[in-house]
């Protein structure tokens, strides 16, 4: 699917300039966010089921299990970024 958005950007004869950079605009935002998003589900994975552990062993660590579990959250906000710039 990419490679054929950027073969059609790269083929197209008589567009004007600004069309062509919005397309690239847009497809590198959508890069952005899609690899943001997948990093933190991977990473997700992996704390949620680490979190989960620690709070079978102590209770009193919610606070904490929660926080790591929110923080790949993060990225993903921060990836939306280039939607905005």
């Amino acid at each position: 699917m990419i490679a054929s958005a950027i073969a059609g950007i790269a083929t197209a004869e008589g567009e004007d300039n600004q069309s062509t950079v919005d397309a690239w605009k847009g497809l590198g935002a959508g890069i952005a966010v899609g690899l943001a998003a997948f990093g933190a589900g991977y990473s997700q994975a992996n704390i949620g089921a680490a979190a989960v552990g620690m709070l079978a062993e102590d209770d009193s660590k919610f606070g904490a299990a929660i926080i790591f579990t929110a923080l790949p959250e993060s990225i993903v906000i921060l990836g939306l970024l280039p939607l905005f710039i």
